[in-house]
């Protein structure tokens, strides 16, 4: 299993700072979520995490310092859902979720036995089995959504990155995408997500990172990070907690 670490980390795009002086450690078995108002740097600083904007500070993942690792190598492992992903070709669902096996292929070989079992249990894993043979761009907005974790799913990394994995996706395909991301951290893989639904992330994950304005302001188990100071300071908002025994945090008003 593998551990992603940052130091420092800063990011400016069009010379403006979206991520201002990041560290954080990110280890095998925990499910990390993400959360902060839009705008506050979360895709960007998971982009960063993976080499795909360029940086300052240090990222490690693993023991090797993420500059020393090749494309294919990151692939291996940390597989990573995009957010907002358009689809532009007319693959099948089955040939679409392949894809998360190119990483361990070479340059002109095939999809081998062991690839189509990692294919079907993605697909068995997210529920789109069904969808197989279904046109990816003819799919609703759901739909995809699933099908593209089963994607990520399929590479069987050590890690997963998922930016804002709940998006499109109805209440009980919410929960299903929750409980398939907390059970990947249960079976020893880092998982780090983002996400806008407090509730949810209160609920399934064990560590929560919030960022306002491009800097991280508080790092810790939810129920000490999702306070009502913190929800008012960078979110704005009041909110009503506790319930039955569970984790719960539900969004009541605007702060005004």
């Amino acid at each position: 299993m593998v551990s992603i670490v940052a130091e420092h980390v800063g990011v400016e795009l069009a010379g403006r700072p979206v991520v201002r002086d990041v560290s954080a450690a990110f280890r095998p078995g925990s499910f990390v979520g993400i959360l902060g108002p839009n705008g506050a740097g979360k895709s960007t600083l998971v982009r960063a995490l993976l080499g795909l904007v360029p940086a300052s500070g240090l990222v490690r993942i693993g023991e090797a310092p993420l500059n020393d690792l090749t494309r294919r190598q990151i692939a291996r492992k940390v597989a990573y859902l995009p957010q907002g992903q358009a689809l532009h070709w007319p693959l099948s669902v089955e040939r679409l979720v392949a894809l998360g096996r190119l990483p361990h292929l070479t340059p002109y070989s095939r999809i081998g036995a062991d690839d189509r079992e990692a294919i079907a249990r993605a697909m068995a894993l997210a529920e789109v089995d069904m969808l197989a043979g279904r046109i990816a761009t003819e799919l609703s907005g759901g739909e995809r959504a699933r099908v593209l974790l089963a994607r990520a799913l399929a590479v069987e990394a050590s890690a997963l990155i998922a930016d804002e994995p709940l998006a499109s996706l109805d209440p009980a395909h919410q929960l299903q995408g929750m409980e398939i991301l907390r059970g990947q951290a249960d079976s020893g893989k880092l998982v780090l997500a983002v996400f806008h639904d407090l509730n949810l992330a209160m609920r399934f994950c064990d560590r929560l990172l919030v960022l306002d304005a491009g800097r991280l302001v508080a790092d810790g188990p939810p129920e000490t990070v999702l306070t009502p100071q913190l929800l008012a300071d960078v979110y704005g908002i009041t909110a009503a907690f506790g319930g039955a025994g569970q984790r719960l945090v539900v969004p009541l008003e605007r702060m005004r």
